[in-house]
């Protein structure tokens, strides 16, 4: 099926790769992309919402995966992964391997394939894939991530995860890293380590922002500096916080410590190179950053806010009276390719998903998601995958559609600037 939906003048129209009936109650989120050796393209997502697949702790759980041997004109979904949640794909040494957690909040987990996505291994301990076990339900470590790069970076391979403890969604991830040498058997527990686990702490938070309640970071991204330091950059929220901002935690020792220092110099020029606060288009969904090797700028396509005066008049017209600080401002209906030489300094180039369906812009704002978007380079193109709120969706977070797209030659769109991020 093609939707008929707005993207950016020259880019190939969106292919859906899977729609949710509204009546199952059942929710599509976390898609993650590859290209696989054997040419194909691989897309995973999983399942949230009332209705969705649930384990034995009543927990979702359930990934399902897509071939297409067409470059995303069309799609086959090939197989179904029970325990795989939030899980991201990459290839290393000829295999294609899954990276998340078991459940909402549980172990962390890698499974390998060998025949491009067909089957899979099963984590069902050390040797096979069960790398670091959460606890039973809600109990610590309650394991969380996203589908976000896996950083190859001399001589390990990356990835963030958090552990939400206490178990409160939003102020209980801490923030943490998992690493493992390129040479290593993967699906061995031992292969890998893991960091301290560095809570957020709310005493760090700006005053210049005036009174915010619950803040917290999550859904971090592992990424190399031009200088080689590495970063976990973080999704960051506060209510009511209206501007984007995103949060940079340090890592060193190749994935043992990492720390965050709120009063650091956003100016990555500056004696220690950046970290603490940094503005970011579209920190308060997740978002996949990864750097382009030939012209060596930093990329996302995150959901930057629009017009940040209207959304912060919107949301204070909205609060239900007498609870406080009820809801964050959000906007998740136009996706934005944005750009960064220097990983702080960031420019929103130009739009790619937009809602032009004739609602509204406060329903739209309430309807429509284009949002958790993963993508890879592929050749000169941007491929991408979007956790998409479309036609239907009874509101922009409930997610109905996984959406496939091509930004091709991106590159010329970053030579040719863009409106200021």
């Amino acid at each position: 099926m093609v939707l008929d939906l707005s993207y950016s003048a020259g880019h190939m129209r969106p292919v859906e790769i899977k729609h949710q009936p509204e009546r199952s109650v059942t929710f599509l989120g976390s898609p993650s992309i590859v290209r696989l050796p054997d040419g194909a393209l691989l897309v995973t997502h999983d399942y949230f919402g009332t209705g969705c697949p649930r384990n034995h702790e009543d927990e979702e759980s359930l990934t399902s995966v897509y071939r297409s041997e067409d470059d995303g004109a069309t799609w086959s979904n090939v197989t179904h992964l029970m325990n795989a949640y939030w899980s991201s794909l990459f290839v290393h040494g000829g295999a294609v391997y899954l990276l998340g957690v078991s459940q909402q909040y549980g172990s962390i987990v890698i499974r390998r394939s060998d025949d491009g996505g067909f089957r899979w291994t099963h984590p069902k301990d050390a040797a096979s894939g069960l790398l670091f076990p959460g606890g039973p339900f809600r109990e610590a470590p309650n394991y969380h991530c996203a589908p976000v790069a896996v950083l190859e970076h001399e001589g390990r391979i990356y990835k963030a995860f958090e552990d939400c403890d206490p178990c409160v969604w939003g102020t209980g991830f801490r923030s943490c890293v998992v690493s493992a040498p390129v040479d290593a058997d993967l699906l061995r527990a031992g292969s890998w380590r893991m960091s301290n686990k560095l809570p957020f702490t709310p005493a760090w938070t700006p005053a210049a922002w005036g009174p915010v309640t619950q803040p917290g970071w999550r859904e971090g991204n592992v990424v190399a500096a031009p200088d080689g330091q590495l970063w976990n950059v973080l999704t960051f929220e506060a209510r009511p916080l209206a501007h984007d901002t995103a949060a940079m935690v340090r890592i060193d020792g190749a994935g043992e410590r990492v720390s965050f220092d709120p009063g650091a110099n956003p100016d990555p020029a500056a004696p220690g190179g950046a970290g603490g606060f940094v503005p970011f288009p579209g920190a308060k969904a997740k978002f996949t950053l990864r750097r382009d090797p030939v012209t060596g700028v930093y990329l996302t396509i995150a959901n930057a806010v629009t017009d940040p005066a209207w959304l912060t008049a919107r949301w204070q017209a909205t609060q239900p009276p007498g609870e406080g600080l009820h809801k964050h401002p959000r906007q998740r209906n136009v996706a934005w390719l944005c750009a960064s030489d220097d990983l702080v300094r960031w420019r929103t180039v130009q739009r790619l998903l937009y809602d032009d369906s004739g609602l509204l812009p406060d329903d739209s704002l309430r309807l429509t998601g284009f949002q958790y978007v993963d993508w890879q380079i592929d050749g000169d193109d941007l491929i991408y995958v979007a956790r998409t709120a479309f036609r239907g969706a009874r509101n922009f977070h409930d997610s109905n559609r996984i959406l496939f797209c091509r930004a091709p030659a991106f590159r010329a769109l970053l030579a040719a600037g863009g409106p200021a991020g």
